[in-house]
């Protein structure tokens, strides 16, 4: 009985093991298509703020 036990929790550690696995590369798809689709405009939105900056401090 305790053989048992000791061959079915070590198939679930396992099992634990690749669901870790295919949660975390799922976030990591999730993070570059996140990036991909918002990064040009969050790209474009920094761009606009350093120029308006830029232009109100005036250098000597």
């Amino acid at each position: 009985m305790i053989k048992f036990l000791r061959v079915t929790l070590g198939k679930n550690q396992g099992q634990s093991v690749l669901e870790y696995i295919i949660l975390t590369s799922l976030v990591g798809i999730f993070c570059l298509i996140g990036i991909k689709t918002f990064g040009e405009r969050v790209k474009k939105r920094i761009d606009y703020v350093n120029t308006q900056v830029t232009k109100q401090i005036k250098i000597r």
